[in-house]
């Protein structure tokens, strides 16, 4: 039997440079040595504010969901509400709600957060939050982006969960909150 592998070495950080600054994020160069081997390489970074991701239930059992336009795939997206949060230390909870409003007009109670992930480890600095929020009601008007458009729909927790497992909602964001999401409904089910 082999012995087991050691812990990875903690590459050492020589520095970072802004390469590009975009709207949504910034692309960083940072140099990086290897503690033992000694090799020096540059990786890139994508540094980008938190996001946040809302999984908001109504009073019937039902969970908000917005079908908008997505330029990276070029085609159409059924996801739950979310977005940057605002600034850095912003509360998810209330980062949460605000994307909520914003997008769907609904408001809620109870909201918590279940979960927290880092969206890509490799590349990306960020971090996506997701919110659980119960007792969710259309309560107000939409306040949309300049560059969003944005249907919305609540659908029965069940035939979401069956579209989160059959591909019809593929954003992986969206499948971790639905997963971090699945054991509080399954847990409230006789």
């Amino acid at each position: 039997m082999n012995p087991p592998d050691p812990d990875p070495a903690r590459w050492e950080k020589l520095g970072e440079e802004t390469r590009l600054k975009t709207r949504v994020f910034d692309v960083l160069g940072a140099r990086y040595r290897h503690p033992v081997r000694g090799t020096e390489r540059d990786f890139v970074v994508m540094q980008a504010p938190d996001w946040v991701n809302v999984v908001a239930l109504t009073p019937d059992d039902r969970i908000v969901l917005v079908k908008q336009f997505r330029y990276g795939i070029d085609g159409f997206s059924l996801e739950i509400p979310g977005g940057v949060m605002d600034h850095a230390g912003e509360d998810p909870v209330a980062a949460g709600l605000r994307e909520l409003r914003e997008e769907t007009g609904y408001a809620g109670v109870g909201a918590k957060l279940i979960g927290t992930v880092r969206p890509n480890p490799a590349i990306q600095s960020n971090r996506c939050h997701f919110v659980l929020v119960e007792g969710a009601v259309r309560a107000h008007g939409c306040a949309w982006d300049a560059d969003e458009e944005i249907a919305v729909t609540a659908e029965p927790v069940e035939r979401v969960l069956a579209l989160a497992h059959s591909g019809g909602i593929f954003h992986s964001l969206v499948l971790n909150a639905l997963m971090l999401f699945e054991p509080h409904w399954r847990a409230r089910r006789p």
